[in-house]
């Protein structure tokens, strides 16, 4: 069966770094685009970061552009996030997520966010204060 697992969270200090992996199994992982999102305490899902089957296309949050980078091994079947320059508002519960479809995700209200998802992992949290 599908399975994403989310790991690498924890408690960071503002301006630090952390990387984030999910692992994926149960599927041709290679096939389809992945996603990140995450929920911060009492707010809705922002989707955080997207890239495609092979790992040359990628999209960004406003909110995360320039400190966080996304990235595939499709041999590892793995999703990273590389998040940098950490902010407290960057504190989350965060979640990898399967778009069943091979399409580009869409632009709406400062996020690209994907026109479905099939599978979620069970989230990391990320937790960024002094």
């Amino acid at each position: 069966q599908v399975q994403l697992v989310e790991s690498g969270g924890g408690l960071v200090q503002p301006g630090g770094s952390l990387r984030l992996s999910c692992a994926a199994s149960g599927f041709t992982f290679s096939s389809y685009w992945m996603y990140w999102v995450r929920q911060a305490p009492g707010k809705g899902l922002e989707w955080v970061s997207g890239i495609n089957t092979g790992g040359g296309s990628t999209y960004y949050a406003d909110s995360v552009k320039g400190r966080f980078t996304i990235s595939r091994d499709n041999a590892k079947n793995t999703l990273y996030l590389q998040m940098d320059s950490l902010k407290p508002e960057d504190t989350a519960l965060y979640y990898c997520a399967r778009d069943p479809e091979d399409r580009a995700p869409t632009y709406d209200s400062g996020s690209y966010r994907p026109l479905d998802t099939d599978y979620w992992g069970q989230g990391t949290q990320v937790t960024v204060s002094s």
